[in-house]
């Protein structure tokens, strides 16, 4: 699997200083993660709560563990002190509910609001309108037990690059006018993740800082019979 390091070196000569990347590794093995880890990559991602705990067990120590799916409120308190990054924070309850639990650990667990930026229906996330009428100051100042660094959202599954460009700049305006609104004073809201293996150029040509990519790097999954 030497195609594994390969491609975090390509990933790494073409890609802009100022963009990091998370290793998808949903449905991955341990020895892929391996792999990438040896090669490199520090950062992975990964949808369940479950599959992200069982792996951390088996890995590096010093692996940055980033969850990127749907959370549930019932699951906060098993991943509050496995991850480095919450991506995928969709709702102010679901904030509320890591900031307790984090407390809790003696934590603050950096989170991004994920914005629903597509259109389609089954994605989670906050809507335009929703991030922008909130008072993000207030909040991040009630809940010590986060930071909120930044937006995430996910494109349309789309063949229409211009759709998808669209989306992108839609969701870099929206983080752009809300750290000029709520976050001017504070450094740590920084963070545009958005662009996965199938139109990450776009995103980062859009003002993408951390692209979640899995392909990209492991090569496509193995469909078994």
């Amino acid at each position: 699997m030497t195609y594994i390091s390969d491609n975090i070196k390509k990933l790494g000569l073409i890609l802009p200083e100022n963009v990091s990347v998370v290793a998808v590794s949903k449905t991955r093995s341990s020895e892929e993660v391996l792999l990438a880890y040896k090669a490199g990559q520090r950062v992975f991602g990964e949808n369940r709560v479950q599959e992200l705990i069982s792996k951390k067990k088996l890995l590096p120590e010093d692996i940055r563990w980033h969850l990127i799916g749907h959370l549930q409120s019932n699951k906060v308190k098993q991943i509050v002190s496995e991850v480095a990054v919450i991506e995928s924070v969709d709702s102010i309850r679901l904030l509320s509910a890591i900031s307790d639990e984090a407390l809790k650990n003696g934590l603050s667990v950096d989170c991004l609001l994920q914005v629903h930026i597509s259109t389609e229906e089954t994605k989670f996330g906050f809507l335009n309108f929703e991030i922008e009428k909130e008072n993000w100051t207030a909040v991040a100042e009630s809940l010590p037990g986060i930071r909120i660094c930044g937006l995430m959202g996910m494109a349309s599954f789309t063949d229409d690059s211009e759709r998808i460009r669209t989306e992108f700049r839609s969701l870099t305006a929206l983080f752009r006018s809300t750290r000029d609104r709520c976050f001017k004073d504070k450094p740590c809201f920084r963070e545009i993740s958005m662009g996965m293996s199938g139109d990450w150029k776009i995103a980062v040509e859009e003002g993408s800082t951390i692209i979640r990519v899995g392909t990209l790097i492991f090569g496509e999954r193995i469909k078994h019979i």
